[in-house]
């Protein structure tokens, strides 16, 4: 008997009850030139527009709304270099609730803006010294305010499950879904969902070269961690999965495939330029999976999670250098 997960599809169904109206149901993108590359049907889930450019707004706003009315009043902090920190931002101020968001030193400047302009309070701490997870924590136990997790939190994955849920309910008949993974809030949350509504579908993971903890820990059967990875990618600069998300990726994710960064470059300059797409690097990883001829044959028609397009303009400008 397996031991239960900690989120299952009545969780995502819920959170997709409680993020109607709220989220945007992000269109499902085709195209002729990327399904001719491929040699396969793709069809990719946009959340470059979700609210706050990402699919965090997603798991964000279902976990802030399942706060009492005293933890409503106190506040949330989060810790992220970047779009989990404007998803807590935004659905914060939609829930007039107060958020602290812990970033660091060098977090992209137009995330950082972008938080700020949500109305949170930043808080910067050093990437190099500073163990982020515990800065924040110190900040939640001083000010009596609830810690939103970036991924290893039941309703941030349950949030973030409702976009395999939506592409699903949209394109039934997928052989395979294909999403990024950093600590594994996404995928875990797809995955779920994903397997609920379609038992035989195959899900399969993506990380880049150097920054493959999941890959590793799924070869090794338990989690393991990785020095800080140099990856262009930085939704998915994580040491090691999540505690709680891991179990869910070894129940239901086939394999983890690995690009390099220069194929996510290659993707995201072919998705600005074909498609009109503005997509951030950990936003064209699983694409590069897909264009890259990882998948197996039979996987003729799949699902891809564009998770992000906030774009860094000096990194767009680099596309083009």
């Amino acid at each position: 008997m397996h031991k239960p997960l900690v989120i299952s599809l009545d969780d995502v169904r819920a959170a997709a009850e409680r993020l109607r109206g709220v989220a945007h149901r992000t269109p499902v993108h085709t195209s002729r030139t990327l399904d001719a590359l491929a040699g396969r049907e793709l069809f990719l889930k946009c959340e470059n527009f979700q609210r706050g450019g990402a699919f965090k707004f997603r798991g964000a706003y279902n976990a802030i709304s399942r706060l009492g009315a005293d933890e409503r009043v106190a506040g949330v902090v989060a810790f992220s270099s970047g779009n989990h920190a404007q998803g807590v931002a935004l659905a914060a101020r939609i829930l007039g609730v107060p958020a602290v968001i812990c970033m660091p030193d060098d977090a992209p400047p137009v995330k950082l803006m972008a938080t700020q302009g949500y109305g949170a309070e930043v808080v910067i701490y050093a990437r190099a010294s500073a163990d982020r997870e515990a800065f924040a924590r110190a900040i939640a136990v001083e000010r009596g305010m609830t810690l939103i997790p970036p991924y290893d939190h039941p309703q941030i994955m349950a949030g973030q499950g409702t976009a395999a849920l939506e592409l699903l309910e949209d394109v039934p008949d997928l052989d395979a879904l294909l999403a990024p993974v950093g600590g594994g809030g996404l995928i875990g949350g797809c995955a779920v969902a994903a397997c609920g509504l379609r038992p035989q579908i195959r899900v399969f993971g993506v990380e880049t070269e150097g920054a493959d903890d999941t890959r590793q820990s799924l070869e090794r059967g338990e989690r393991v961690s990785i020095p800080p990875p140099n990856t262009i990618a930085d939704g998915i600069r994580t040491l090691a999965p999540g505690h709680l998300t891991f179990p869910i990726i070894q129940r239901h994710v086939e394999h983890v495939l690995v690009v390099s960064d220069d194929a996510v470059l290659a993707t995201m300059r072919l998705l600005l330029l074909r498609l009109k797409l503005v997509v951030e690097p950990t936003g064209a990883v699983a694409l590069a999976a897909a264009l890259g001829g990882l998948l197996p044959a039979e996987c003729g028609r799949v699902g891809v999670i564009i998770s992000g397009g906030n774009l860094d303009p000096a990194l767009m400008a680099r596309l083009f250098a």
